[in-house]
């Protein structure tokens, strides 16, 4: 499954950048020091990304700009809901593992679909850092980017925050759970 962007609607569109901008204004502790025209404005240089960022919102990830990679000056958004996205959840972790799976076969996989809205699942890393500017899946949990090293033994790793703490987890990549999904990063 490859990433193929669809156009918006203009209201679509501006349905979007209102929600995104709303919710930039009401978050601010998660970007200081940016302001919502430069971000505009770097949406608008990238157009092609726009589709993604309507994925991530109509799924359920409620995204947020939570900072500027500072080598490439890309804004990064993430999926900022409280709980992992509603409309991601109940996969298993990709293609093989899928494959794998003789009955009772989820919808899809967490690599396929991230795929296909052209975002990245977080590493255990940068799920950490979104910890920092919240409280997040504090019912839910999140897969997160596993090493090929566990992934060739049949495994994949997951993240939550219970007792004010953030875990990482291990499971074998053909499960799915209908209070696991997973959380995306788009650079923009």
């Amino acid at each position: 499954m490859t990433h193929t962007s669809q156009p918006l609607s203009t209201e679509q569109r501006e349905t979007l950048l209102k929600t995104l901008k709303e919710r930039f204004a009401k978050h601010m502790h998660r970007h200081p020091g940016l302001d919502w025209e430069a971000v505009q404005a770097r949406i608008e240089t990238y157009p092609e990304k726009v589709w993604s960022l309507y994925e991530m919102e109509r799924t359920g990830g409620e995204p947020d700009v939570i900072g500027v990679d500072e080598t490439t000056g890309e804004i990064l958004f993430c999926d900022c809901s409280p709980e992992s996205p509603a409309g991601r959840r109940s996969l298993c972790y990709d293609r093989a593992a899928w494959e794998a799976r003789k009955e009772n076969k989820p919808a899809g996989s967490v690599m396929e679909m991230a795929e296909a809205m052209g975002i990245e699942l977080l590493t255990k890393e940068q799920y950490r850092a979104l910890q920092r500017l919240g409280e997040f899946d504090t019912k839910t949990s999140s897969w997160v980017k596993t090493p090929t090293s566990i992934r060739q033994l049949g495994g994949a790793l997951f993240c939550d925050r219970r007792y004010n703490t953030v875990f990482v987890y291990h499971n074998s990549a053909d499960s799915y759970y209908a209070s696991r999904g997973f959380r995306g990063l788009l650079r923009i």
